[in-house]
């Protein structure tokens, strides 16, 4: 049974910053609370260390389609298996709307529930709240 989640959150904070944060995927642990690490293989492809509820996880992603200030869309290759997107909307010359989607497959007890219970979609909500104060915090800073 696969699964899927769409979450968007708008900012006070211009398009071009918040590509600024997303466009490198080995900074998203520091907004994104169930990625523990992100290691560069190469230009497209990375390993991903998730640490989740009941299960620690890693897969090696490839990036699918990067469109400077407009999305980035990666899919697993190797391990966990899912895809996703992110995009990028400006709203106006300050206000900017993030929208992430996610298709995956649970595997196990603990995925299958937070699937069940739209844990998986209070996550992300989570850490898009994150990274909306992270954005709005350095867009007051400049």
């Amino acid at each position: 049974m696969s699964s899927s989640l769409v979450e968007t959150v708008d900012t006070q904070a211009p398009v071009s910053l918040i590509w600024q944060l997303w466009s490198d995927v080995t900074k998203w642990p520091r907004f994104l609370t169930h990625v523990q690490r992100v290691d560069r293989i190469d230009e497209r492809r990375f390993t991903w260390w998730l640490a989740l509820p009941g299960a620690d996880k890693y897969f090696t992603a490839e990036l699918t389609e990067v469109v400077p200030e407009e999305r980035i869309a990666w899919k697993a290759t190797a391990g966990t298996q899912h895809a996703g997107v992110v995009t990028f909307h400006r709203l106006s010359d300050t206000t900017s709307r993030v929208t992430i989607q996610l298709e995956y497959e649970p595997e196990g007890f603990v995925e299958h529930l937070a699937a069940l219970t739209n844990l998986d979609r209070t996550v992300a909500n989570y850490d898009l709240g994150q990274f909306q104060r992270m954005a709005e915090e350095l867009a007051a800073q400049s």
